[in-house]
């Protein structure tokens, strides 16, 4: 179990396209980030990825109203049942084309989705219905001319508003009505955009794309629709059943056509039904019209409105535009409330949430998330993640920050333990390359091909030094030695090392020797070391001690060209990943090779629908492009242009485990063979583009070397791979930066509920513990909870233990449960709020023991530095706090000063009437 990584959280993407929501109690925000979901706590600042993943990415979600369960949709029609209790996937339908809304009804007990001109509409399994099957058929509507775009229901649940690209809003039933069958309103002259019924009745606002808000009011309320008794017959049932020769979900379909067929010409009532009084049908009548965003509209011919949300509570409209720009509206009079501009790009999805305080904006261009607080106007939360693909990646010493950079020139610094962005850094303006962090914790330097190399320091946010060559170069790697005074960045277009001091800003030398672009550099981790080693493209790899003899370096000759070199977190061995396939081990100090790793073929051979080239010619130009040492130095972790990432163990040179970062079949090069569907005996369809008759055909080929899909084609696909992976320094986690964003795998995901015993004994069981802890045994207590290595177990033997007694538990401890035992206090002391109880054990353990394995007291130290600067938020605020108490208590209170006013009256002779006569 010391290798079982599994996915804990995905970062630096933040929103993808879809629809975002707020859960029902308002406190987080729902987005779908690919074919992953997250959901961010804006109260408690974190993010967290559900472990539910889809084969494509997702577009229409929705919440139940109980807010047990979220349906989720991708883009090719695949719906999921998710409960949010359990995070897993209860139920699977597939709608065989792509949705474009999903709504639940307010009471729970019905969803409709629509697809194209359809709209369906399914039972909820709930207790409401007694209907516990995923996805019953209730009716569907094929009513519409063109495209269905939104849907929303009444708050009776009796009325659903469905509006389509053909202008026009209708309005249909779950129930069959007497007095409505399906009603449509028609007046705008653009598609329509949002739908809304006023709470708690039937009038209605529509909004269409050029801005134009109508208003309808119903001539009857919710109580005066009538529910008509129409069943289909049962012999009309069995006929279709017998002629058709179809899967039960769309048996079930089509029996549902056909019963509203003849709902709708009345062919299966037994009687004539009584004529309905024309009062008694439900009508509508429009109240007006509005425009919302002329200014800008007449501007720019090119702005739309592209989304719209309504408040039904407070009655705010929030409408977005394709330029960034949205407002709010005070309706039924469309008041202008506020007007802002959130970005220059589209808003495609808004969300309200139910007290209608917080508005929440998803921007799919530049993946934008924003949380705005209307009334006070300020940002709630404002997430943004790499515009383009993450091409490397660094953890901080203590492993509580990873930071990235992108092909979009920015440096993002991510807190591991909220999962939130909270620095940016735009001074690049190229791609960034490289990034390294300093062994002091207090700054970061990253490389670019915009010529240079810059320092981030991590105190006050600021680029704070700028080191650049004599001529222009164009940096592919960086690195700082272990005592953060040197810098050392390689070129890619010249072939040299150059050296700074970061102190003052000099450059110290020009390391030359290389007769190729340099791909890699490492320091040396050995405190006072200034070995360097450097990879190239020339198939050497370098040693230089930089400082003592720049002249002088060792030269390692490779089969291949080496693309990545990295030391051994103790400095004894050097490991290189080359074109080849291969990984090679090599002895710091006298060259040797000392093991090697063939890893081409775990890699796999995932071909593109595009790839003109067969598998086995695939798989011979697969390399390991990143690779990383473990922290204990025993294993090695590796990826590629492709969606596995390999850990492999040094001593005995064999595949631990191979892990797939992603299923999303969105993006190119996941699929290990091309569908058969797509081969004809003319080729590859996936070649041809899709055009229309008009256009004429046109073959697609991609440009050589192009990875993240040629802009120029009509559906941009980008390619799966891996640029850059890392371990924690607490070797609990490691990062990875792929097409999909910052993907983090964590030896504690996922694994609450399994058992991993620890050297375990007959008599060690969870009973024995507590009848341990009864008769105040809390020695052999403490010793059976390690075993059985259970986490609420240990935490409730380690609080039962009283102060006074936690110096001599300690000391009757061996050193491998010392080490254990350090290691769960820290996991403990993220959630417990017995901070000090555990602070008395870590002083304990840590006196008895002087040497600790360094990743025990790395996770240790990045556990104290978040409850370090919590503690100090909370002093801070008490300490304000107490001050503004004591200057309100000094102040003299308003009795206080009338009785000395009129005590001074009474002295001065000036008091009352018959003291003065």
């Amino acid at each position: 179990m010391k290798y079982n990584y599994k996915f804990q959280n995905l970062l630096g993407t933040v929103y993808r396209k879809g629809d975002i929501l707020f859960s029902n109690d308002g406190n987080s925000v729902i987005s779908p980030v690919g074919n992953k979901i997250t959901v961010y706590n804006l109260k408690q600042n974190k993010s967290n990825t559900l472990p539910v993943e889809s084969h494509f990415n997702y577009t229409a979600i929705d919440i139940s109203p109980n807010g047990a369960i979220l349906l989720a949709i991708n883009e090719k029609g695949e719906a999921q049942m998710i409960s949010l209790l359990t995070c897993t996937v209860i139920h699977k339908y597939k709608f065989k084309q792509h949705v474009n809304a999903v709504k639940f009804s307010p009471d729970g007990k019905y969803f409709a989705a629509c697809c194209d001109d359809t709209v369906f509409i399914m039972t909820a399994p709930s207790c409401f219905t007694g209907e516990y099957r995923s996805f019953i058929m209730k009716r569907v509507f094929k009513k519409a001319h063109d495209e269905v775009t939104c849907l929303d229901w009444s708050t009776c649940s009796k009325l659903l508003a469905v509006g389509s690209k053909d202008t026009t809003t209708k309005i249909y039933t779950p129930e069959y009505l007497d007095n409505l069958n399906m009603y449509s309103l028609s007046g705008h002259t653009d598609k329509i955009v949002g739908a809304f019924f006023e709470k708690k009745s039937l009038d209605l606002i529509t909004v269409s794309r050029n801005g134009q808000v109508c208003l309808w009011e119903a001539t009857i309320d919710a109580d005066a629709l009538v529910t008509s008794d129409v069943q289909i017959s049962h012999a009309k049932r069995r006929k279709i059943k017998k002629e058709s020769n179809l899967v039960p979900d769309e048996v079930n379909e089509k029996m549902v056509i056909e019963k509203d067929k003849e709902y709708e010409s009345d062919e299966e009532t037994p009687t004539e039904p009584a004529p309905i009084p024309d009062e008694n049908k439900l009508q509508y009548k429009k109240l007006g019209r509005h425009y919302i965003g002329d200014a800008i509209r007449n501007a720019s011919h090119k702005v739309k409105l592209t989304a719209a949300q309504y408040h039904k509570a407070t009655k705010l409209l929030v409408t977005g535009f394709s330029n960034g720009i949205f407002f709010l509206h005070e309706m039924p009079d469309v008041n202008l409330i506020h007007t802002l501009s959130v970005s220059e790009h589209r808003i495609s999805s808004i969300a309200i949430s139910d007290q209608g305080d917080w508005i929440a904006f998803g921007c799919p261009n530049i993946g934008q998330l924003l949380v705005w607080e209307w009334q006070s106007e300020q940002y709630v939360m404002k997430q943004q993640g790499h515009s383009l693909d993450m091409t490397c990646l660094t953890y901080s010493p203590d492993g509580l920050y990873i930071v990235t950079g992108g092909y979009d020139g920015k440096v993002k610094v991510w807190n591991t333990t909220s999962g939130f962005c909270f620095v940016t850094f735009h001074e690049h303006k190229s791609t960034v390359t490289s990034i390294a962090f300093s062994a002091n914790k207090k700054f970061f330097v990253s490389a670019s091909l915009d010529g240079t190399v810059r320092c981030y320091d991590l105190i006050r946010y600021r680029n704070f030094r700028t080191l650049t060559s004599p001529s222009l170069v164009q940096f592919s790697c960086v690195a700082i030695d272990s005592s953060s005074e040197f810098c050392a960045a390689g070129g890619q277009d010249v072939f040299e090392i150059f050296v700074w001091s970061i102190k003052f800003g000099k450059l110290l030398e020009v390391l030359g020797g290389h007769e190729a672009p340099v791909s890699s550099l490492s320091f040396s981790p050995h405190l006072g070391s200034s070995k360097l080693a450097s990879g190239g493209w020339d198939k050497t790899v370098r040693l230089w001690n930089c400082i003592e003899s720049s002249s002088e370096c060792e030269v390692i000759r490779l089969t291949a060209d080496a693309l990545q070199v990295v030391f051994r977190p103790d400095g004894e061995e050097v490991a290189v990943s080359s074109l080849d396939g291969n990984i090679t081990f090599f002895n710091a100090t006298t060259c040797d090779q000392t093991g090697s790793i063939e890893g081409r073929n775990d890699l796999g051979s995932a071909r593109a629908d595009t790839d003109l080239v067969t598998a086995e010619k695939l798989l011979k130009t697969k390399a390991f492009t990143t690779i990383c040492y473990s922290a204990d130095g025993n294993c090695i972790l590796g990826g590629g242009n492709s969606k596995h990432i390999c850990l492999y163990s040094i001593k005995e040179s064999v595949l631990i485990k191979k892990f797939v970062i992603t299923q999303n079949r969105s993006l190119d090069a996941v699929n290990d063979f091309i569908n058969r569907r797509l081969l004809t005996e003319f080729g590859n369809i996936a070649l041809v583009e899709e055009r229309t008759e008009l256009e004429g055909g046109n073959v697609n080929v991609r440009l050589p070397g192009v990875q993240a899909g040629d802009m120029a084609d009509r559906q941009v696909k980008p390619e799966v791979r891996v640029h850059c992976v890392r371990f924690s320094p607490t070797g609990e986690s490691f990062a990875v930066a792929a097409t999909e964003g910052l993907l983090i795998y964590s030896q504690n995901a996922g694994l609450d509920g399994t058992f991993r015993p620890y050297r375990l004994e007959t008599g060690s069981t969870p009973l024995a513990v507590r009848k341990l802890l009864k008769e105040r045994s809390w020695g052999p207590a403490l010793i059976c909870a390690l075993q059985l290595n259970e986490h609420t177990v240990i935490q409730e033997c380690v609080e039962a233990v009283p102060p006074t007694d936690i110096e001599l538990t300690v000391s009757g401890l061996q050193e491998d449960y010392v080490d254990r035992l350090l290691s769960s206090i820290a996991r403990l002391l993220e959630d417990s709020r017995h901070l000090e109880h555990l602070l008395l054990w870590v002083k304990c353990l840590v006196t008895l023991r002087k040497k600790f394995p360094p990743s025990v007291l790395l996770a240790l130290e990045k556990v104290l530095t978040v409850k370090y600067g919590e503690l100090s938020k909370i002093c801070d605020f008490n300490k304000y706090t107490i001050r503004c108490i004591k200057v309100v208590g000094e102040m003299p209170r308003k009795q206080d000063v009338d009785d000395v006013e009129m005590d001074s009256d009474q002295s001065s002779g000036r008091g009352t009437g018959s003291d003065s006569e």
